[in-house]
């Protein structure tokens, strides 16, 4: 693996750990990430869960581990072939992460998520609500 896809990489990690966000199966959670980040760039994976953790924030309890992976990846499945459009202002993506939404959002806080996601061979993971039996 080459330097940079590390370093994306501990940029979603960095954003996971931040919120305490794997959960009581590690395992799993782990499993669907890696196999996320195999699909999908990492910069979308990051702003998924920066949108996720929005969506989700007032929720008590806040949702976490593969059912907060499932939201995300359903995020990333709406983003398929459709012009991608976020609610999150860099700022905001800052402020959230810590991190420089500089990768995600572009030098002109614009041009880095607007664009058409095309990915084929999704991961096909079961809702949420099924039993961690029938995960993979």
């Amino acid at each position: 693996m080459k330097l940079g896809e590390q370093l994306n990489r501990q940029r979603v990690k960095h954003i996971i750990s931040s919120y305490q966000l794997e959960g009581n199966e590690p395992e799993a959670f782990n499993q669907y990430l890696e196999d996320l980040l195999r699909i999908y760039p990492s910069a979308l994976i990051e702003l998924a869960l920066v949108e996720t953790l929005v969506d989700h924030w007032l929720k008590v309890p806040m949702i976490k581990g593969y059912e907060f992976l499932a939201k995300v990846h359903e995020q990333l499945k709406n983003w398929e072939g459709e012009e991608i459009v976020s609610a999150i202002a860099p700022e905001q993506f800052q402020q959230i992460t810590g991190l420089d939404p500089t990768l995600i959002f572009g030098p002109t806080g614009e041009s880095g998520v607007n664009s058409t996601l095309n990915t084929q061979n999704s991961p096909n993971y079961p809702d949420s609500t099924e039993s961690a039996t029938h995960r993979p």
